[in-house]
């Protein structure tokens, strides 16, 4: 049996979709310089980056961009392995009373959100914390929601969706395979 795959966005919808993700960044903060930006690993870091570099184009301000690793918070930590992969959490800034940008590749259920804001108000007391994902397949588990979301996608359970990036797989796709 031949399993099922979609494209459902290439390189250049990808692009447009970080592009307005920058300008609606620029066209609601008046002081940049109380933003900060941290992408949870291993993809939303890459949208973080992308996003500060087309407001560096845009703007020519530099956000501070750090990298966020929840392995360590997830309440499903047993279930996904005894040994997990653990990465490195980067935040070299101040995160206390500064706009925390907190950037995804995919939203699910809502629970690695949830472990993201656990650990970063481990680390200070942001102003406000606002999520930003790419795609948001609808499927919440928990009261959480982006506030802004490039593409929903709704999906039926025996379907995923796989995004790659250049920085990790040498092209721009995101596609729904069957599982």
């Amino acid at each position: 049996m031949t399993k099922r795959k979609e494209i459902l966005l290439i390189e250049k919808d990808i692009e447009n979709i970080l592009d307005n993700m920058a300008n609606q960044i620029i066209e609601d903060e008046t002081d940049l310089s109380k933003v900060v930006f941290i992408g949870i690993l291993k993809r939303g870091d890459i949208i973080a980056k992308r996003v500060s570099d087309k407001i560096l184009q845009k703007k020519n301000i530099e956000i501070p961009l750090g990298r966020i690793d929840i392995n360590l918070y997830r309440d499903d930590l047993s279930l996904i392995s005894h040994q997990p992969i653990v990465r490195s959490t980067e935040i070299l800034f101040d995160i206390n009373d500064k706009i925390v940008y907190l950037f995804d590749d995919i939203f699910f259920t809502g629970r690695t959100i949830r472990s993201a804001l656990v650990e970063i108000h481990d680390i200070g007391r942001p102003k406000k914390i606002l999520l930003y994902v790419l795609v948001d397949r609808k499927a919440r588990e928990l009261p959480i929601r982006p506030d802004f979301t490039g593409v929903e996608i709704e999906t039926p359970p025996n379907f995923t969706i796989n995004l790659f990036l250049k920085e990790t797989d040498n092209k721009d796709l995101l596609e729904k395979e069957e599982i």
